[in-house]
């Protein structure tokens, strides 16, 4: 077998205020001066200019993040060549941007999520856009992770539900590894073991999480740098993206705007009925979260969800059920019918 390098976080902080203390942590870390922090206005002011505040004496530069496209990702990383660590202060776009551009110039990154919208908080894979699609990119896993739950517990409530239907669809992902590992493809059970809990404690909180309650969005941010820490062990997205995913990249070609974990989550409802799973219980999970079961939900045509089912198994070079169960606009409109996606 061969080698498998593991890189994970060395340091994760999870509490409430914790934001104000992320000085001490680099202080502990020994990380040099000039860190760049990445924001956009609204993350700056929940989040971003207190970590410039506790970061002060390393003289912090502030940066502004666009699109979460690889040009963009390009042009952060060329920011950072004068700076010793990239700090992403934010959602998925600014987290992910953080990770390449870090990875690019080959320095430290700090994750400071603000929202718990999906897994990329201590992955080393990042979701961004070039041209028309989207790509899975190899990028920097964090150094350091400081999520302050009192800040997470005030996101917009679809941020929250976004985060934990990705988490819950790593139930439809785990099966297609499965599949992928009949073919030949390498399989960690350890990983889909982690993988698994990250997507039952999310179930298993549904209603705390949705009442935003402390404990279940602790779990569910828990789940999150689990699900992340799953990636990392496998050295791939596999145990936390399959034909789900294919589908929600299929979606954002087709010019949705839905977010990417309420589009994993419709799509695992569907991909868990094609696997043969309890489909149901991944739709009344999602449905107790307040996260989409429709294609009204996500604010797409009928036409356009059936589009995106017929292209998704053709989008990845990875096995998925949609390898063994090839649809077609017919048998993807009865796919979308049978799981009450679509009327």
């Amino acid at each position: 077998m061969e080698p498998h390098i593991l890189e994970l976080p060395r340091r994760v902080v999870v509490g409430r205020g914790v934001i104000d203390s992320i000085g001490s942590d680099y202080d502990i870390m020994k990380l040099p001066d000039s860190p760049l922090i990445l924001a956009d206005d609204t993350t700056l002011k929940i989040a971003g200019e207190r970590v410039a505040a506790s970061l002060s004496k390393y003289s912090p530069a502030i940066e502004m993040v666009g699109d979460s496209t690889v040009e963009e990702a390009e042009r952060v990383s060329g920011v950072a060549e004068n700076h010793s660590c990239i700090i992403s202060v934010g959602g998925g776009k600014i987290i992910d941007i953080g990770k390449v551009a870090a990875f690019r110039r080959g320095i430290p990154f700090i994750s400071v999520p603000t929202a718990p919208s999906h897994d990329g908080i201590a992955s080393e894979r990042a979701s961004l856009t070039h041209g028309s699609s989207k790509a899975s990119i190899k990028a920097r896993p964090p150094l350091a992770i400081v999520a302050d739950i009192a800040i997470i517990m005030s996101a917009p409530r679809r941020l929250i539900a976004s985060g934990a239907a990705d988490a819950i669809s790593n139930i439809t992902a785990v099966e297609d590894w499965r599949l992928g590992s009949v073919k030949g493809e390498y399989y960690s059970p350890y990983a889909v073991s982690l993988a698994m809990f990250s997507a039952e404690i999310v179930i298993a909180s549904a209603g705390q999480i949705r009442e935003r309650k402390e404990r279940g969005i602790r779990n569910l941010v828990e789940a999150l740098l689990t699900s992340s820490i799953s990636m990392s062990m496998a050295g791939s997205s596999r145990p936390a993206s399959g034909s789900e995913h294919a589908f929600s990249h299929a979606l954002d070609s087709l010019g949705s705007r839905a977010l990417h974990g309420e589009q994993c989550g419709v799509g695992s409802i569907m991909m868990a009925h094609l696997q043969g799973g309890d489909w149901e219980r991944v739709r009344d999970a999602l449905k107790k979260l307040g996260a989409p079961t429709t294609a009204r939900g996500l604010g797409i045509s009928d036409g356009t969800l059936i589009r995106a089912l017929t292209m998704a198994g053709g989008l990845r070079d990875r096995h998925t059920i949609l390898n063994e169960r090839i649809l077609d606009e017919e048998k993807a409109r009865e796919l979308a019918r049978a799981t009450g996606v679509i009327c």
